[in-house]
């Protein structure tokens, strides 16, 4: 596997040229070696300059042409929306040749992708297809919570219909070989229930009893340490304070709340189970100061640090 990471620029528009300028001027001689910046060289260009940095960047540029780039910031385009997407294909296709270990995406605006016809709920569904690949699951990871979710960007009608024993049990699984991928000898993982109370013995529900422990026994006896379900109410802050290592989330909002509350800034955007490895940044474009040079590159520098982890094959018990 290669040890160079591929940092995709995202939305033109957005606030992804900056934060991925200012990552490459922070880093190492060593460390800036083994990066490029999938994107478009005039945009990031003009990114530099509105940082106000020093930077030949050229060298860590595979440069993807952009019609009328640099585009004005802030904007909604499908010109960038299309962009946005070549610059992950491109990635995509270097990941699978094995010419870069990781891919770290910057923030894409799902709107402009959808104007440009590339119509995916988010990055997780357009690798998915990208790469062919059945089944991703989203894992936000920071330092004292990890969330994995069993379905993301649908709504909560339709999540409650994606909660069942088989894809809880597959998500618990995926999480596990992640979490002992990164050092985690035995993880320790825990399954939110649905329901409040985990349906209180049908009372608000019976998937909890109906769909979701017979997933969390059925992984029990591979061998996983799992417990649940657990009410949501309390298991994240169990969770928190070390009680457990992941957290199974039922939905989006379930798993992406807590993750945010905690750790907005630091936490990392893993996808796991695809043919290649991508973290990202948990943040959006930030149309409204882009181009301004203030955006915090703290998440793309957290992002960019776990996908050297991942590319290195060094454990982490963190």
């Amino acid at each position: 596997m290669s040890g160079i990471i591929g940092i995709t620029m995202g939305d033109p528009c957005g606030v992804g040229p900056e934060i991925s300028v200012r990552a490459l001027a922070e880093m190492s001689a060593q460390d800036r070696a083994a990066t490029r910046i999938y994107g478009n060289l005039a945009t990031l260009e003009a990114a530099r300059a509105a940082l106000g940095l020093d930077l030949d960047l050229s060298p860590h540029v595979v440069d993807i042409e952009v019609e009328g780039a640099p585009l004005p910031w802030g904007t909604l385009s499908p010109v960038a929306g299309d962009a946005a997407f070549r610059f992950i294909e491109k990635a995509v296709r270097d990941a699978e040749a094995g010419k870069i270990g990781c891919i770290v995406t910057a923030p894409i605006n799902k709107e402009a992708l959808n104007l440009a016809g590339h119509h995916y709920d988010g990055h997780t569904g357009m690798l998915r297809s990208l790469t062919g690949s059945k089944a991703a699951y989203m894992l936000l990871a920071s330092e004292r919570l990890k969330v994995i979710h069993v379905s993301t960007h649908v709504s909560l009608q339709e999540a409650i219909r994606r909660a069942t024993t088989e894809r809880v049990l597959a998500t618990i699984k995926a999480g596990h070989d992640h979490l002992k991928r990164v050092g985690y000898d035995k993880p320790r993982i825990a399954v939110a229930g649905v329901n409040p109370h985990c349906g209180e013995n049908g009372l608000f529900g019976t998937e909890d009893d109906d769909q979701i422990a017979p997933a969390v026994a059925a992984a029990r006896a591979e061998g996983i340490d799992v417990q649940g379900p657990i009410s949501a109410d309390t298991v994240f802050y169990r969770a928190y304070s070390g009680a457990f290592d992941l957290v199974v989330a039922q939905y989006h909002d379930q798993g992406h709340i807590p993750i945010k509350l905690v750790a907005f800034d630091t936490a990392v955007n893993v996808s796991v189970e695809l043919p290649i490895d991508r973290t990202s940044v948990d943040h959006g474009t930030a149309f409204d100061i882009a181009g301004k040079g203030i955006a915090n590159h703290g998440n793309m520098n957290s992002a960019i640090a776990y996908a050297r982890r991942l590319v290195a094959g060094k454990t982490n018990q963190g």
